[in-house]
């Protein structure tokens, strides 16, 4: 299975290149994502963040408007930046609702039979792309992850994290998140998503896609979570985020402050004005564990 480069552009010294592949995880469709590669990728091999984006979005999104590029280039960190979903997947109604089918998949694996052939953005990021990129030569150092996202990309962001952790693989050594959605078996948007891709609906996700239930049945490993989220965010404000939720059941299983912070911003939206103040904040929390 061989990239194909699609575009690439210098930035902040290194580059930011787009490649394609047909990828087997979701079903034989073509799959996108920019790689930022900083300057000192040149000379070896390099730790990579992974971005997830939220609802509607694409592998351009985080990667044009994140303003996470020059802080990355700064600390030596490559930047990963998949899709949001498979495309062109043909399933009737997959375009019908922007929360729910493309630029919608959740990051988990499908197991509804109309879904599950195409809709495996877990596999796809968490295998595919590691092991794609590595047979290309590309200079990423994947024992060196780390993982972060905004919205639905925040949720996968932790669910992949957190899994990871209680599974034992720790294929990410820190995750952060921006507006995520972190109890999605208790909102809206994560009752349209998990009921139309899981076979076993709301019961299936519990144990597996949702942070809240997930870090509460954390405790005995460490744990290394930033959360960000904004008080003018109508989301936020609609009961689709539900942050506070996931902040008590890690303190309930004894995470402080320095374990799993999660922090309210005063005034600000779910949108990349929000993400791009703080965007550096993420990429320096990243760094104190992927350069350690």
């Amino acid at each position: 299975m061989s990239l194909e480069q699609v575009s690439s552009n210098k930035a902040f010294g290194g580059s930011l290149t787009k490649y394609k592949f047909p990828s087997a995880a979701l079903g034989g469709l073509s799959a996108k994502f920019n790689l930022f590669l900083p300057a000192n990728a040149t000379s070896g091999k390099v730790p990579v963040l992974v971005y997830l984006a939220g609802l509607e979005c694409t592998e351009d999104t985080g990667a044009q408007k994140g303003a996470f590029l020059g802080a990355a280039a700064k600390e030596g960190i490559a930047l990963l930046f998949p899709d949001t979903s498979p495309r062109g997947a043909g399933i009737p109604g997959e375009d019908d609702d922007w929360q729910f089918g493309t630029g919608a998949g959740f990051y988990l694996d499908a197991t509804a039979p109309a879904y599950a052939t195409h809709y495996n953005m877990l596999t796809h990021i968490t295998q595919e792309l590691p092991a794609v990129i590595q047979a290309a030569g590309l200079p990423l150092d994947f024992t060196r992850q780390a993982i972060f996202g905004h919205s639905m990309g925040g949720h996968g962001a932790l669910t992949l994290y957190l899994g990871s952790q209680l599974r034992g693989t720790k294929q990410y050594r820190s995750a952060s998140a921006f507006a995520p959605i972190a109890n999605p078996t208790r909102c809206p948007w994560g009752a349209r998503a998990f009921t139309g891709y899981l076979a076993g609906g709301i019961d299936e996700a519990r144990g597996a896609y949702d942070a809240t239930e997930l870090v509460a049945q954390m405790g005995k490993e460490p744990a290394h979570v930033l959360i960000d989220y904004g008080t003018g965010d109508k989301f936020y404000q609609a009961g689709q985020l539900l942050p506070e939720n996931f902040l008590k059941a890690a303190r309930d299983v004894g995470y402080d402050e320095v374990q799993v912070r999660v922090r309210s911003q005063d005034g600000y939206d779910h949108g990349y004005y929000f993400i791009s103040t703080f965007g550096a904040d993420h990429i320096h929390f990243h760094a104190n564990f992927l350069k350690a």
